[in-house]
């Protein structure tokens, strides 16, 4: 959940407390080299691309760059040594396609993480249950495990053991040729400007490379040297409490190792409940730090009373221990003002760290890992122009760690044990250059106010405008949030003033320029369902009529059980509906023809969001022929 932590009882020490592991130099390559025109000094290490730190982001980045150029020289500098325990437990669906493309999916399979198939919800002002679900349970077929990375598993997740599961993503970088260095501590960034010239290591040896990357986390190593400042939302500043627990229950088994994560508000912060395996559970709280300084408790104190306090929690660990002590860390959301340089770039945390609230740090250190990668891939093959893609990578990633933010920042307004939060919206629509009010601002958010996440479907970091939209219904307690094209009955692209531009895609291991059009800061993709709906709009004017080529180009579609063509559709529609509120696509209301009247049918999404119904599950897979 958290961005990182240190033991709750070096806490009481202070920082100057924390024991740090002595740095072991594991045999660096000696002798003299020639390095860009210059020569090293005898003794350090000189590679293609330096890594310090081996967590997921970077051992996604590092497994990458060998997957597709085995001549590279790779090397990771982590200063813990793994196993080890860390926060951060749980995935978001995107995060499959990467391991998929890491070629780690069956390695991490086999460690039988619980498939995560959405989370259950205590928010806001009721006392109820409800659920968001990227796949309705009674839909969720029995597998043996371990499964293929197919059907039904491209849009679950996993809730991951860590000390496990990080191993796991670092031992397969080192058996793809990376060279691994655990227990080495940097101690010093020797730089030129915004050039990154060495790192030196805690036993004063150094290591020379072409590129270097930051995946070390929040502890601002790069930041530091290179002058980075951030932005950090007053708003957002939380403190985060947690341990690990033998032998608790879990709230809702589906299936065959499906389960749900549990978050939990109890009115002055939240518990977080997400099982890691068939007896270890991950059990978190969350509250404003400022709270935690006016408690007069200390962090166990207030750890256990929270617990206390949450029957649903207290129900589920009755025969369950806390092994050994708790964690705690701040828990302050925030982002980088930039977040690469001459011969430099950060990954994961080091960019930014979104609330946890929505799960997406995992899935922000993995997908911009593999931006990195592809970006490097390129750069180093001379394939691409290295500023063009750098300002790719800086715009989009800072804008998910951003949107994300943002979102969080919408998620507490809507809660009433977070009230102090509440007319920060106004805030929010005020930075857009709206006049809204925060129920006003809120509907905002629904109508697709955050533009796209990616150039292939329009949303809101990892939610799409779907499901922003199925949150905005939840909270606002209200029928339908709304369509904006349902006020027009005809469309048209509206390309005046803008320019031709690309874009970059990266597949397979390659970068490729796409066409788009730019205007004003905004971006149109001719890709993904944006190009589908520009291509559609070209021969169709008429709602009707562009509803059914959506319709008939769905049919097209791989059904596979999971319903795509009908998700599809709704695809397609919210991406119509954020190039009319972006001004991409211009609307009117013809008199004389049928005016449109779309809504969304989230009970045949991907997504779904519902009072939560477990005791109904077993009997809604018996009516639909599960042997669960």
């Amino acid at each position: 959940m958290a961005a990182g932590g240190t033991r709750y009882a070096a806490a009481h020490r202070g920082s100057r407390g924390r024991e740090r592991p002595e740095a072991v130099f594991c045999g660096p390559a000696w002798g003299i080299a020639r390095f860009e025109g210059r020569a090293v000094g005898e003794g350090a290490r000189v590679c293609d691309v330096a890594i310090v730190g081996g967590g997921p982001g970077g051992s996604t980045l590092a497994t990458l760059l060998k997957k597709y150029n085995p001549s590279l020289d790779v090397l990771i500098l982590e200063k813990e040594k793994f196993p080890r325990e860390h926060v951060g437990e749980s995935h978001l669906p995107p995060i499959g396609a990467v391991l998929h493309e890491m070629g780690v999916w069956d390695k991490v399979e086999a460690a039988n993480f619980p498939i995560k198939i959405g989370a259950t919800y205590r928010w806001g002002n009721t006392t109820d249950l409800w659920d968001f679900e990227f796949l309705p349970p009674a839909n969720f077929k029995d597998q043996a495990r371990p499964a293929r990375y197919e059907g039904q598993r491209k849009i679950t997740a996993f809730q991951v053991d860590r000390k496990v599961y990080d191993d796991i993503l670092l031992r397969h970088a080192e058996g793809m040729g990376t060279e691994v260095r655990e227990e080495s501590l940097v101690r010093e960034i020797e730089h030129t400007g915004d050039r990154i010239t060495g790192l030196v290591l805690g036993d004063g040896s150094r290591v020379e490379a072409r590129y270097y990357i930051d995946a070390a986390g929040n502890i601002g190593l790069f930041h530091r040297a290179m002058g980075v400042s951030a932005q950090i939302p007053q708003t957002l500043k939380n403190i985060a409490i947690w341990g690990h627990w033998d032998n608790a229950e879990w709230a809702v088994e589906i299936g065959v190792g499906a389960t749900r994560v549990q978050i939990l508000s109890i009115g002055c912060g939240w518990i977080w409940f997400i099982p890691l395996g068939p007896t270890r559970t991950s059990i978190g709280f969350i509250c404003p730090a400022e709270y935690f300084k006016k408690c007069g408790k200390t962090p166990e104190e207030l750890y256990r009373w929270a617990l206390a306090e949450e029957p649903r929690v207290t129900g589920l660990i009755e025969n369950a221990t806390l092994e050994s002590e708790l964690y705690a860390t701040k828990d302050w959301s925030y982002c980088a003002d930039r977040l690469c340089g001459e011969n430099w770039f950060l990954v994961g945390d080091s960019c930014g760290f979104a609330d946890p609230i929505l799960s997406g740090g995992m899935t922000l250190a993995h997908t911009g890992a593999r931006i990195v990668a592809y970006s490097l891939l390129a750069i180093l093959a001379g394939e691409q122009d290295a500023a063009w893609l750098k300002e790719h990578y800086d715009a989009t990633q800072r804008r998910r760690i951003s949107q994300y933010i943002r979102f969080a920042e919408f998620w507490y307004s809507f809660n009433g044990c977070f009230t102090d939060l509440r007319d920060y919206t106004q805030k929010i629509a005020s930075d857009a250059g709206l006049r809204l009010d925060p129920r006003q601002a809120f509907r905002w958010l629904s109508f697709g106010g955050f533009g796209h996440e990616d150039f292939v479907s329009p949303g809101l970091a990892t939610f799409d405008l779907l499901s922003v939209k199925e949150v905005t219904k939840f909270f606002l307690g209200e029928g339908d949030p709304g369509w904006e094209l349902n006020n027009y009955n005809t469309f048209r692209l509206n390309l005046e003033k803008a320019k031709k531009a690309e874009v970059p895609i990266f597949s397979e291991g390659r970068t490729i320029r796409a066409d788009a059009w730019r205007r004003d800061g905004g971006t149109l993709p001719l890709i993904g369902y944006f190009g589908v709906v520009v291509d559609v709009l070209r021969k169709h004017s008429l709602l009707q009529d562009v509803y059914q080529e959506f319709e008939a180009r769905g049919r097209a579609q791989p059904q596979d059980g999971m319903n795509k063509g009908s998700y599809f559709v709704g695809q397609c529609m919210s991406t119509l509906e954020t190039m009319l509120l972006d001004g991409w696509v211009t609307g009117k209301l013809g008199p004389k023809k049928p005016r449109g009247r779309y809504a969304y049918d989230a009970g045949t999404a991907d997504v779904n969001m519902h009072w939560n119904y477990d005791d109904q599950i077993d009997e809604k897979r018996r009516a639909k022929g599960s042997t669960a």
